[in-house]
């Protein structure tokens, strides 16, 4: 399938202080108090490469709005359009219907002020671990001192000191997904959207993880949007838990604000008389929504 309305190439999007300025793809005076991120009325419709008649709405009528410093998590079933939101707030695919707005500006092109981190190792096996946190700020004309400096800084923090001259095929799925954190935070976004992207670790190095995005999110409080299949995950992580509906037309169907104390700890959180009523709670509306899915899933097969 593809989309039928203007998909855009594969890439990443990330800010640094030239293109918060000039604000990249995103154009008119920002409203105050706007959400860093707003999806209004938003569609998507894929038209099939082999019968251009035939069409399938991923996603209808879809209203979202992300505060400036606020984590969101967006769960639904498989195939149920997470990943093509994504896309669309990050501006590499163009909705068929509504649209985005970053700041309270509609977005035009690539989201300038949103770094990106994928499902998949986005890694590049040619460059070093170091070489690869840095290519952000190498693309965008930062001298090489200044990046290498910047670059070994944010090893660090992300606990790969040491580990700079090391290829990614030398490197754990844990330590890979560090350098891909590091790559993303490094440009300073003003919005951050990851898209499942601690999956394919085993549950020690996820919860991991999670912990060291929750303390890297709590120092600089950007705005995210992170898809997960994982309930638990989302609540854990949380400011708001947005649930979406077993497509075609997927939309949200319930939202829920996650009320439990920060800083918090994704293995001790779940212990929490809160956190499992929250948990009964949205499941309870999700649970029809995943068994649609996975009858869709059947009926396709």
């Amino acid at each position: 399938m593809q989309a039928g309305d203007g998909a855009r190439g594969e890439g990443t999007a990330g800010s640094d202080d030239a293109a918060g300025e000039a604000h990249g793809g995103v154009s008119g005076a920002a409203p105050p108090d706007s959400p860093a991120l707003a999806f209004e009325d938003v569609a998507c419709t894929f038209v099939s490469r082999d019968d251009p008649g035939q069409r399938y709405a991923a996603l209808r009528g879809v209203t979202l709005r992300i505060a400036p410093g606020e984590f969101v998590s967006v769960v639904g079933p498989t195939g149920c359009g997470k990943s093509t939101l994504l896309n669309v707030g990050a501006g590499l695919l163009e909705p068929s219907a509504g649209r985005v707005e970053v700041f309270g500006r509609p977005l035009e092109g690539i989201n300038a002020r949103a770094g990106y981190m994928f499902q998949a190792d986005a890694l590049m096996p040619w460059r070093s671990a170091l070489a690869n946190v840095t290519a952000g700020l190498q693309f965008r004309g930062v001298p090489a001192a200044e990046a290498r400096s910047r670059g070994e800084a944010w090893l660090a923090r992300v606990g790969l000191t040491g580990f700079g001259e090391r290829y990614p095929h030398q490197l754990s799925g844990g330590m890979r997904k560090r350098v891909a954190l590091a790559q993303t935070l490094i440009l300073d976004p003003d919005i951050i959207l990851m898209d499942e992207p601690f999956s394919a670790l085993d549950i020690q190095t996820r919860q991991l993880m999670e912990n060291e995005v929750l303390e890297l999110w709590a120092a600089r409080r950007k705005a995210v949007l992170f898809i997960t299949h994982d309930l638990d995950e989302a609540i854990a992580m949380s400011d708001r838990v947005v649930v979406l509906s077993a497509g075609p037309g997927s939309h949200p169907i319930g939202e829920f604000a996650v009320e439990l104390p920060r800083p918090r700890d994704v293995i001790e959180i779940r212990t929490r008389p809160g956190f499992l009523d929250l948990h009964e709670r949205i499941w309870s509306v999700l649970r029809e929504e995943v068994l649609e899915g996975y009858a869709q899933q059947r009926r396709a097969a």
